[in-house]
């Protein structure tokens, strides 16, 4: 509705600069009073006048004022129809983000089953050294406590999934009652192979906040056009044509015409310095637009540096996690051989089954820092955002 309400701005502006041409057409009855003429004893005739007419006007804008005004009109349709793309494509990186989210939380669910699941058979290895005489009392309760602890954890992980559910509702603009968002998995994203390390600015020129702030500053520069254009002269053309008449069926006769010719120069000669005023406000506008121009583009650079220095890490510590993961999980497998033969206790076996879960879910928490990551650089870079044309 906004970028619709630009349009017809600017077609106003348009039609502003073309000749106008009106119509009239009156029917009115009126009493003479003879007497307010000095014509005393004389009676005062009601009489019926009818008239149509035309008339036509044309600014000749001689100093381009209104050109300068259709000119930052149409470069705010530009700047809207950016800003249109903008909120789109900040609406597409966040329902990414969502997505996502819902898939990371997803996983981490899954790290945290599969570590209920190692205390449960952690529970039942307790169970059958119990039986052999191997495992106290207290190794069974520390098992049991363990499981508890790691149970206690899933409720929050899917608190924040629902929540993640609702927000991914609200950005599609459904209520979460009446939309379930898909259970979204990390396996379900491509993802590209090669990421440069670096990109050019005329990537980042894409972007369409970058567009919208560039129209701002060319409508501010013409605004500053119109200004200067109203301290100078302004000359206007005019032409009437009128029937008027008594009678209605003498209203097309040539003795009922009356017409008009005229040129009218108006010339700004004193006004307390309101017009000068005006162009250094509208100077100082342009300057202001050129300031957030900058700051677009200086945040647009910003942001594309901040996502390219997190994916260049990104790898280097999924690749240290996963390493971490496998030697925790040889611990894990280690510790229980020896506490099934004796050789060791249930404390080194619940302490590398901790270290394991950590390890899974700090695995888990970088891919998931990656992806979004990924999300930040195309949002970034306004890559692959439009949707394709039908």
């Amino acid at each position: 509705a906004t970028l619709q309400r630009a349009r017809e701005q600017a077609g106003a502006a348009q039609g502003a600069l073309g000749p106008e041409a009106s119509a009239t057409a009156g029917a009115m009855r009126e009493r003479i009073n003879t007497a307010s003429f000095g014509f005393a004893g004389f009676p005062s005739p009601t009489i019926n006048l009818y008239s149509v007419g035309a008339g036509v006007a044309y600014d000749l804008d001689l100093f381009g004022g209104g050109k300068r005004r259709l000119e930052a009109a149409r470069a705010r349709v530009q700047a809207e129809t950016a800003r249109a793309d903008a909120a789109y494509l900040s609406l597409s990186g966040n329902i990414a983000l969502q997505a996502l989210r819902i898939a990371a939380l997803r996983a981490q669910l899954d790290a945290l089953d599969a570590v209920i699941a190692d205390d449960q058979r952690t529970l039942a290895m307790v169970d059958r050294a119990q039986e052999l005489g191997g495992a106290a009392p207290s190794d069974l309760s520390v098992g049991r406590a363990d499981l508890a602890r790691d149970e206690a954890q899933r409720p929050a992980i899917a608190r924040d999934l629902a929540a993640a559910r609702h927000q991914l509702a609200l950005l599609v603009g459904k209520a979460p009652a009446d939309w379930t968002a898909p259970d979204f998995a990390l396996s379900d994203f491509t993802r590209p192979a090669d990421l440069p390390l670096s990109l050019p600015s005329t990537l980042v020129r894409q972007r369409p906040d970058i567009q919208a702030a560039e129209a701002e500053l060319h409508a501010a520069t013409a605004e500053v056009g119109v200004a200067a254009a109203a301290l100078y002269p302004d000359i206007r053309l005019s032409a009437n044509l009128t029937q008027g008449t008594i009678h209605p069926e003498d209203i097309l006769r040539y003795d009922s015409t009356g017409w008009s010719l005229a040129g009218n120069l108006a010339a700004p000669l004193f006004n307390g310095g309101r017009l000068k005023a005006n162009k250094r406000a509208a100077e100082a506008s342009a300057r202001a637009a050129l300031a957030r121009y900058n700051g677009v583009v200086l945040r647009a650079f910003v942001e594309v540096a901040d996502a390219l220095s997190a994916l260049a890490e990104d790898d280097k510590a999924i690749a240290a996690l996963t390493r971490v993961q496998q030697s925790q999980e040889n611990r894990l497998k280690d510790a229980r051989a020896a506490y099934e033969l004796g050789g060791g206790t249930l404390l080194s076996v619940v302490q590398a089954q901790r270290d394991l879960a950590k390890s899974r879910r700090d695995v888990v928490q970088a891919l998931g820092r990656k992806d979004a990551d990924l999300v930040m650089l195309l949002t970034a870079t306004a890559t692959g955002w439009k949707p394709a044309a039908s």
